[in-house]
């Protein structure tokens, strides 16, 4: 039977709750950003590879999961995802009290990922499930200024707690967040999807070929992510900053300030042309970084990146929507953002040893290297089907 149609009314109450209790959890995760790095070098006397392991290791976790917590939310509703994903993160993080040593600590990082993996995909789908199919991309900015609202807000508040009352205060903070987002979350519909057609196959795939080479172009830009929040915290003190908090906070508001004012720059621009100018900026933004060792080429560079942040997940995504049958598109979303997992769990360790063998300064070097590898990958893709089309490329999102 078909599902009733929805309501062009997108802010209702339970839209409103599912965004809510997304901003809790992504503040309880962005109070963890200046600390967890500064925890295992200072406390753990651990080296970038260390630094990068315990940054990333979430990310494995939620990259294995992403695909069995997609099948519980098809069967039993986005809330269970939602109140068991952010139940566990915090758990886990008030386990990161308990960890003296690096082998603990990652794991408590492998349960945060479980909870990441469940709270991400049950929110995000059903921030869209709710929303009227018209103003889908309007709810996604919605959605994206509580992911960003948070990162924005937690690192200040992690690096404020961390220096008045220590490493064990932020981690109950950032665990009371968790908490809070499962509160705020009790509210919300329990959101399934329409049934899908008798007459209709669906197949199944371990990687949807639609979002293979979207999925490897994001994995080589947002590597660099990984490499920022895992390396900034501890390059701030050789540039003569005492924290890393300003930074982080220039790096959330400019980008969900070019969410909220420019979100249709991406529509225009076309998802070829948006994307080659998002990973243009961010090359340009990690080089500088490397290059201008100082706290204002610091900031400058923060901008730039920020800018190509900001356009590159909009411009990628609507390659894998437009070319995967809209019956397999579930599957095609899950593989795009397996591979943002994936670049933040290998990445934060490959940047890591790079780390381990020179500085932070050329993690950031190397970060913005892969970025025109995405680059290059993107415009010979394009190139290829032009060729073979014998027309030039028209993907718009």
């Amino acid at each position: 039977m078909a599902s009733p149609a929805k309501p062009e009314r997108l802010l209702t109450a339970g839209f409103v709750r599912i965004t809510g209790s997304a901003l809790a959890y992504f503040i309880a995760i962005g109070v963890l950003a200046p600390v967890l790095p500064l925890y295992v070098e200072e406390r753990l006397h651990g080296s970038g590879t260390s630094v990068g392991l315990a940054v990333g290791a979430f990310a494995v976790s939620a990259a294995l999961l992403r695909p069995l917590v997609g099948r519980i939310g098809d069967e039993h509703g986005r809330k269970v995802l939602v109140l068991g994903g952010g139940f566990i993160a915090g758990i886990s993080v008030l386990g990161y009290t308990l960890a003296t040593n690096l082998p603990v600590l990652l794991g408590m990082r492998l349960l945060t990922g479980v909870g990441e993996a469940a709270m991400f995909v049950g929110a995000a789908t059903a921030v869209q499930d709710l929303s009227p199919p018209a103003r889908r991309g309007e709810a996604t900015s919605y959605f994206s200024i509580a992911v960003y609202g948070g990162l924005a807000i937690g690192p200040l508040l992690g690096e404020g707690v961390r220096t008045q009352w220590g490493v064990h205060a932020a981690w109950y903070v950032s665990a009371a967040m968790c908490f809070v987002a499962v509160i705020v979350g009790l509210g919300m519909p329990t959101v399934r999807p329409a049934a899908v057609p008798q007459d209709v196959v669906v197949r199944r795939h371990l990687l949807h070929p639609a979002a293979l080479r979207p999925g490897v172009i994001l994995a080589l830009s947002t590597t660099a992510f990984a490499g920022f929040s895992a390396f900034v915290p501890l390059y701030v003190k050789q540039v003569g900053l005492t924290s890393s908090g300003a930074v982080f906070a220039e790096y959330a508001f400019a980008v969900l300030a070019v969410r909220i004012f420019f979100a249709r720059l991406p529509d225009r621009l076309g998802s070829v042309r948006g994307a080659s100018l998002a990973m243009s900026l961010q090359s340009a933004g990690l080089i500088a970084m490397c290059a201008w060792h100082t706290a204002t080429g610091l900031y400058v560079s923060t901008f730039v990146y920020s800018m190509g942040v900001s356009l590159l997940y909009p411009s990628l995504f609507p390659l894998v929507v437009d070319n995967a049958p809209e019956h397999e598109r579930s599957q095609a979303i899950a593989t795009f953002t397996l591979f943002f997992d994936i670049s933040q769990g290998l990445g934060a360790f490959v940047l890591g040893v790079v780390v381990t063998l020179s500085s932070e300064r050329w993690a950031f070097g190397v970060a913005g290297l892969l970025s025109l590898a995405g680059l290059a990958l993107l415009r010979t893709t394009t190139r290829r089907a032009a060729s073979g089309q014998g027309v030039e490329p028209a993907v718009t999102s």
